[in-house]
């Protein structure tokens, strides 16, 4: 997954191997320049920060996901196809886990790391074929974001082979945010009815009133 025949591949790598050792927060951009076999100097022009080494390793990740993911059959549940992209890509975290312990222990919240954060939660909602884009797909991705921390937090602890406390957990959460988009949705709905009532043309007369639905009772007489 990672690129260890460029700079930019090493440095990732190095970082990782440090923070599995010792405390992320006790790791310096020199040690980990140390760790690369690089210079400071060449270290710098790849990376501005430990925050956007990291953001390069979450990249890394999403590309690996989207690339072991097919595509999404027609009678495949988005819930199925959600557990299914998740736990893939904690198989491609597991020989990280030692690092991100570490890193999880001390976690960063530069900008950069944080935009790589919620840029992949939004690859894993396409990778299944389901949207990301405008304000319902902003409110999925920020819904997966927070399902996938809290998760992630589980699995961090998780020490069976067959991930099965994972799962669980994972389950659980998806069919809790199922329910709660099914709410959302109906409410949504609702919403939208009621703004087409009150906001749709009432048709008029020809001498120019409003012309009484078939439910309206008729004007009363002067």
């Amino acid at each position: 997954m990672l690129d260890l025949s460029t700079p930019k591949g090493r440095i990732v790598a190095a970082a990782l191997k440090q923070a599995g050792e010792r405390r992320w927060s006790d790791v310096t951009l020199a040690d980990i320049a140390k760790s690369a076999e690089l210079s400071l100097v060449e270290l710098r022009r790849a990376f501005g920060s430990k925050a956007e080494i990291l953001a390069a390793f979450v990249r890394a990740v999403d590309d690996e996901v989207l690339a072991r993911t097919p595509p999404r059959s027609a009678d495949q549940p988005p819930r199925d196809a959600i557990f299914e992209v998740v736990m893939s890509r904690f198989d491609i975290l597991a020989p990280y886990k030692p690092a991100l312990n570490s890193i999880a222990a001390s976690w960063p919240t530069d900008p950069a790391m944080l935009r790589a954060l919620a840029a992949s939660q939004a690859w894993m909602l396409r990778a299944v074929g389901i949207s990301a884009d405008g304000l319902e797909g902003q409110a999925r991705t920020a819904g997966l974001a927070a399902l996938y921390a809290s998760v992630f937090r589980t699995w961090l602890d998780d020490d069976d082979p067959g991930s099965a406390r994972t799962m669980a957990v994972l389950d659980r959460r998806l069919r809790r945010g199922e329910r709660t988009l099914k709410a959302m949705d109906e409410i949504r709905s609702t919403l939208c009815g009621l703004a087409n009532v009150f906001t749709s043309p009432r048709k008029r007369t020809p001498d120019g009133e409003p012309k009484a639905s078939p439910e309206s009772p008729p004007a009363a007489s002067a």
